[in-house]
């Protein structure tokens, strides 16, 4: 099947306008070109575009990974070419420790050092598709932000490489979510941080569990005001709440005791490492992980 270079692009997780660099520099274009010039890419195509994208998160420069998915044998309509001996560049995961960690995760290490967004998110995209939101947050993203962070408590640099895989990983669980036009909760959930609190990521790939299994959720959000959350509890009647603090100083107990009550039970949520020391007041409940928020958050609202 001939594919237009949209779908390649989703497919591969990089942008519309890198494979058309790659195949304006390197000649890693489509084989066929239909009438109007428009671009359609074959299963071989397809295959050699993975070989440079493995290529790549090894980190060979842009050039030689081209010679190396031109050259290599990949049999004729091949769609998914299986692991192969791409050339290894200089850039590795030397100093993060993902020695031990899962093939998702040192590829993604490798992308991020090198500041190859389109690589990372690629990566991610594949882990989501293979494996599910829930491994992928667990088995890769967590375990490479907590390696970069570590390198750069170690080093003090590498703040550069920190923002740019949290902006990938929050793209890549935001296109995890499918829409959920018809949800099978009749009241919304709101996830939200506490007033204060600005580490808002671990709160998309809950989002993207719950629309995988049809629950609508609303996004509030980072440092969401109290007065706005109240708001927003009054105005939807939610089902649950969910409460994010990452550091301890925003794991404000006032903030639960200070939403509204409605006529139908809201459940409370708190989730994140700030209310590991600190008071969780009643009603509100405590998740301690990705899986057992979405799993609270279903038993709750369906």
């Amino acid at each position: 099947m001939l594919l237009p270079v949209a779908a390649v692009a989703r497919r591969l997780g990089v942008a519309p306008a890198t494979l058309r660099t790659w195949d304006r520099r390197y000649g890693l274009g489509p084989g066929d070109r239909t009438i109007g010039r428009h671009r359609r890419y074959g299963p071989l195509d397809v295959a050699r575009l993975e070989l440079m994208q493995q290529a790549l998160l090894r980190g060979a420069p842009s050039a030689e990974a081209a010679r190396y998915a031109l050259s290599a044998p990949v049999p004729e309509g091949a769609a998914r070419p299986g692991p192969v001996d791409v050339p290894a560049g200089g850039r590795g995961v030397r100093g993060l420790g993902l020695h031990a960690a899962n093939r998702w995760a040192r590829g993604v290490g490798r992308a991020a050092l090198a500041l190859d967004s389109a690589a990372v998110q690629a990566l991610l995209a594949d882990a989501v598709e293979a494996d599910g939101v829930v491994a992928t947050w667990d088995g890769v993203v967590r375990p490479v932000l907590a390696a970069v962070a570590a390198r750069r408590e170690r080093s003090g640099a590498g703040l550069e490489v920190s923002h740019l895989l949290e902006e990938c990983a929050r793209a890549a669980m935001i296109r995890a979510a499918p829409i959920v036009t018809e949800p099978r909760n009749p009241r919304p959930v709101l996830l939200a941080c506490t007033p204060g609190e600005r580490h808002d990521l671990p709160l998309h790939p809950l989002a993207a569990v719950l629309a995988r299994r049809g629950i609508g959720a609303r996004q509030l959000g980072a440092d969401l005001p109290l007065d706005a959350l109240v708001a927003a509890v009054r105005r939807t009647a939610p089902a649950a709440v969910v409460l994010w603090a990452q550091l301890h100083r925003y794991a404000d107990p006032g903030v639960v005791i200070a939403l509204p009550r409605t006529r139908q039970q809201v459940r409370v949520f708190v989730g994140g490492p700030g209310w590991e020391r600190g008071v969780v007041p009643q009603p509100s409940e405590r998740v301690d992980d990705l899986a057992s928020a979405a799993d609270a958050v279903e038993r709750a609202v369906c």
